[in-house]
C-alpha cells in the first residue's frame, strides 16, 4: 500500500473522474483536477463563491460546480477549459443540481422544491418539471440512463411521474398510496422502482416502469418504519434496514419477505468470526533512546498501532440506548451495501456504532462482525471484488475480504481524520477524506 501526501480539501468534495483518468476536488472556491495516477494538477478553474458540490457528467468531459447560497451552477470543460457556461436561477435559489445521465442536461431544483429546470448544454433549451416533493431522494435515474423518475407532490398526495430522457417527455403520471414519500429508487436493471414512505409509517410499493402497483410491503405498525434501503447488484433482491433493528430481504420473484437479520448486542453463534481492534502501543529498545529522540522514534514512541484480534464467542459489543425524546434517533439500520459480486451485504446498526456487520447471502447467515474503537463514520465495497473498506475518524483506514481483516495506519504528519472514503472504479486505489484533507491509497493489484 503506497499513500500520496495530504493534499487541502473543504466540504469533503473530491470524485474521481467515470472514465477513472482523473480526481477533481475543492478547496474553497477553486476546482482542481489532477491525473489520478501522478497526481499533476491538469486544470484548475476558479469559481465565483464558495462551491457545495461538484459532480463529472457521465463522460467525464464536463464538471459541474454548485454553490447554492448563490443560486448559480459553473460547468467546466475538460477539452476546453477556455469555454465556460454559468447558469444562474436567480430569485427561484437554487438546493439541489446534478447531471441527466447523458452528460448534456443540468437538472437544478429551485428553493421550496418549486420546480426542476433542464438545462441542455447543446441547444440551450430549458424544460420545467412542475411539483417536485422536497424529500431524501426524489429524482432516480435508471442504470442505462433511459428513464427518469420523480417523486412528486400536488394537492396533499404523492405522485411519481417517470420521464423519457432522451427528449423529457411524461411517460406515465400515478399516484402512490404514501403518507409522505420519502424516497425512490430503481433496481439495477431498470424494471423495478421502489418507493418507501415516511418513517412514521412502515410501507415499500414496487412499480414496474408502466405504473403498475407490483408490490406492497409493511413488517409492522404503530412504531418507527423504514430508515435505509438498498438493491442488490443483480437486481434480485431488497434490502429493507428499519428502526428496529432488523434488516428484511425481499425477493424479486413475488417480493416477499426471503428472510430477516437481527443485530444482536451479544454474538453467540460459533461460526460468525469476530474481529475485534485492539490497540498496542510500539515497544522502543532502550538502547536506541537518544535525548533529544529523533523525529522518526519521536513519532514511533507516541503512536500506538492498531490490529485485529478474533474474538471467543459469546462476545458482548457495545450497546447505545438512543434519547427517546429527540427527532431521528440514533437507532437502527442506518447503513446497509451489497457487494459488487452480491455475495456479502455490510451493515450498520446505528444501536451499535462501533460495529460493522457482514453478511453471506447465499447462506443467509451472518459472515463476520467488525468491532472498532471508534464509531463507524463510512464503509464502502470495492468496485471490482469482495473488499470492503471501513473509516472510523481516526488515521486508519480498515479492510475487509472474506480471507481476513486489516488495519492499516495511514502516515502523516499531524492530524489526519477519516470520515468519507471513495474507491476508484479500477479498485486498485481509494480517497480518503477528511474535513480539511485528502489522501490518495494506492493498492497493490494481486497478480
Amino acid at each position: 500500500m503506497n499513500f500520496s501526501e495530504l493534499l487541502k480539501l473543504s466540504g469533503l468534495l473530491s470524485r474521481f473522474s467515470p472514465d477513472g483518468k482523473c480526481l477533481a476536488s475543492c478547496v474553497q472556491y477553486r476546482l482542481v483536477v489532477r491525473d489520478v495516477n501522478s497526481l499533476q494538477i491538469l486544470q484548475l478553474y476558479t469559481c465565483l463563491d464558495q462551491i457545495q458540490h461538484i459532480e463529472w457528467s457521465s463522460d467525464s468531459l464536463f464538471i459541474l460546480c454548485a454553490m447554492y447560497k448563490r443560486g448559480i451552477v459553473q460547468v467546466w470543460s475538460l477539452e476546453q477549459p477556455d469555454w465556460h457556461c454559468k447558469i444562474d436561477e436567480g430569485s427561484a435559489g437554487l438546493v439541489s443540481s446534478c447531471w441527466s445521465p447523458d452528460g448534456r442536461h443540468i437538472l437544478n431544483t429551485t428553493e421550496f422544491h418549486l420546480r426542476i429546470t433542464v438545462w441542455s448544454l447543446c441547444t440551450k433549451s430549458v424544460s420545467y418539471i412542475k411539483y417536485p416533493k422536497a424529500c431524501q431522494q426524489g429524482v432516480a435515474f435508471t442504470r442505462d440512463g433511459r428513464y427518469m423518475a420523480v417523486a412528486e407532490r400536488r394537492d396533499c398526495k404523492d405522485f411519481i411521474s417517470i420521464f423519457v430522457c432522451s427528449d423529457w417527455q411524461l411517460l406515465r403520471h400515478f399516484d402512490t398510496d404514501t403518507q409522505d414519500l420519502s424516497g425512490i429508487e430503481w433496481s439495477p436493471n431498470g424494471c423495478v422502482l421502489a418507493a418507501w414512505d415516511t418513517c412514521l409509517e412502515y410501507k415499500i410499493l414496487l412499480y414496474s416502469l408502466d405504473g403498475r402497483l407490483l408490490s406492497a410491503y409493511r413488517a409492522y405498525e404503530w412504531s418507527l418504519g423504514i430508515k435505509s434501503v438498498a438493491w442488490s447488484p443483480s437486481s434480485q433482491f431488497l434490502a429493507i434496514g428499519s428502526y428496529d433493528e432488523k434488516v428484511r430481504i425481499l425477493n424479486h420473484v413475488t417480493w416477499k419477505k426471503m428472510t430477516e437479520f437481527e443485530h444482536p448486542a451479544t454474538i453467540v453463534s460459533t461460526k460468525t468470526i469476530v474481529y475485534k481492534e485492539v490497540e498496542k502501543s510500539p515497544s522502543v529498545e532502550t538502547e536506541r533512546l537518544s535525548f533529544p529522540p529523533t523525529r522518526a522514534l519521536a513519532s514511533s514512541l507516541f503512536s500506538t498501532q492498531s490490529k485485529y484480534d478474533i474474538s471467543q464467542v459469546p462476545v458482548s459489543l457495545q450497546y447505545v440506548k438512543p434519547v427517546a425524546d429527540r427527532a431521528n434517533p440514533k437507532m437502527g439500520i442506518g447503513m446497509l451495501a451489497f457487494s459488487p459480486d452480491n455475495c456479502f451485504l455490510a451493515t450498520k446498526n446505528d444501536n451499535i456504532p462501533n460495529a460493522v456487520w457482514i453478511w453471506d447471502i447465499q447462506k443467509l447467515k451472518l459472515f463476520a462482525v467488525l468491532e472498532q474503537l471508534c464509531a463507524i463514520q463510512s464503509f464502502q465495497w470495492d468496485p471490482r471484488q469482495p473488499r470492503l473498506a471501513v473509516c472510523t475518524g481516526t488515521s486508519r483506514v480498515y479492510l475487509w475480504s472474506p480471507a481476513g481483516c486489516l488495519a492499516v495506519q495511514v502516515p502523516t504528519e499531524g492530524d489526519f481524520q477519516i470520515v468519507s472514503i471513495s474507491w476508484h472504479s479500477s479498485g486498485d486505489s481509494m480517497a480518503l477524506l477528511s474535513k480539511d484533507n485528502l489522501c490518495v491509497c494506492y493498492l497493490e493489484r494481486e497478480e
